[in-house]
């Protein structure tokens, strides 16, 4: 499954996701060939591009909890457009507090992990489908760290509204490629802390709300500048969150400015700096979502290609993988293969193998006990 530009979608490629119309109503159903029209109904969405599964890849599995995700994604972003362009011309919301409650009771009690599907975005919604997505992953972290319900609805309030200055910013500029020199994203930035101004009076805890969306913010653009985090920025757990759910969903998701990062290379950024993206945070992150879980392919930091058989959960990089060299089962996580980890998910389909997960395990089981 890949990422296609509108502008690169030719007839009888093949949908690997659905695509909905604003109100949920399932308009084109996965694994269905792209005609002329079919084509021309993407561009008019303004829809950037689709996933689209590749020639000879089956199409993947989603259950009915998967569809409802995407679902509730489609029906809830043009709510939280509607807010927030009615925030930004009257100074008030109505909705955005039930909102958030209805994200909070969806995704702020969950139990595991769920498949945090990248929706498709198109120009008009791409500001508010990331900050639904961002929502939703506030509300899946807090519940796991066991936040205060106050702390936790102050968070995914933040989540929604952090990016409400970009619904300002012309969309020529906003998706314009930077020119080098960081004047296209310095100006993002300013629109970005500008619009923070009318969420003070806009809800009960507006200030806090502001501050929480200020801090993860002026912390991110700092070490996008200089590579170092700010001493002066204090950041409350809050903004720690929002920083982490907010970077996660925009390097991860589709863009025209540039190409979007494998969820691994996202935990590969988080990892490697520390001393911006909380460490307790990020964990909580990955305790949420399924990133290597068994039946995905990967690449290793040996340059093989393997299959994902075992999660592991206590260190994500280092799960069981059968490699697609010679067979081997390799335990990732053991002392003698510590110089081994994941690096990448896989793009394509080259030696991929497709494999239900029970007769996978039985025999990687059987493998072992041949091997004692």
């Amino acid at each position: 499954m890949k990422f296609i530009e509108a502008d690169d979608l030719k007839n009888g490629m093949r949908l690997a996701r659905p695509i909905y119309n604003k109100h949920g109503v399932l308009l084109f159903e996965r694994d269905s060939k792209l005609t002329f029209q079919t084509i021309e109904s993407v561009k008019n969405f303004g829809l950037l591009g689709v996933y689209i599964l590749e020639p000879a890849e089956p199409l993947p599995p989603m259950s009915e909890e998967d569809l409802e995700f995407e679902r509730f994604q489609i029906v809830t972003v043009f709510s939280i457009q509607d807010e927030l362009e009615k925030l930004l011309a009257t100074g008030h919301q109505t909705k955005i507090d039930s909102i958030a409650a209805t994200i909070l009771k969806k995704y702020g009690h969950v139990d595991g992990k769920i498949n945090f599907y990248q929706n498709l975005r198109g120009r008009d919604d791409f500001v508010c489908r990331h900050s639904l997505n961002v929502a939703i992953l506030c509300a899946l972290i807090t519940h796991f760290m066991n936040i205060k319900v106050d702390i936790q609805l102050q968070t995914v309030y933040a989540a929604i509204s952090h990016d409400i200055g970009k619904l300002q910013i012309p969309k020529e500029v906003l998706f314009s490629r930077d020119d080098g020199q960081g004047r296209v994203q310095e100006q993002i930035f300013q629109n970005q802390i500008s619009g923070l101004e009318v969420l003070e009076n806009a809800f009960f805890e507006g200030t806090s709300i502001k501050r929480i969306c200020t801090q993860a913010l002026r912390a991110q653009q700092s070490f996008d500048d200089t590579g170092e985090v700010d001493p002066n920025i204090r950041m409350s757990l809050a903004a720690k969150i929002l920083l982490v759910a907010n970077r996660y969903d925009e390097i991860t998701a589709m863009s025209l400015q540039g190409t979007s990062v494998s969820e691994v290379k996202a935990i590969l950024e988080f990892q490697a700096h520390p001393e911006i993206y909380d460490a307790a945070v990020v964990n909580a992150l990955l305790r949420c979502i399924n990133i290597l879980f068994p039946g995905v392919s990967v690449e290793l930091s040996t340059g093989e290609k393997a299959l994902v058989l075992t999660e592991n959960l206590d260190d994500i990089l280092r799960p069981v993988v059968l490699s697609f060299n010679d067979n081997n089962i390799l335990d990732l996580s053991l002392d003698e293969n510590r110089d081994i980890q994941v690096v990448d998910i896989m793009k394509t389909l080259d030696n991929r193998y497709i494999m239900e997960n029970v007769p996978l395990m039985q025999d990687a089981s059987q493998e072992n006990a041949d091997k004692q």
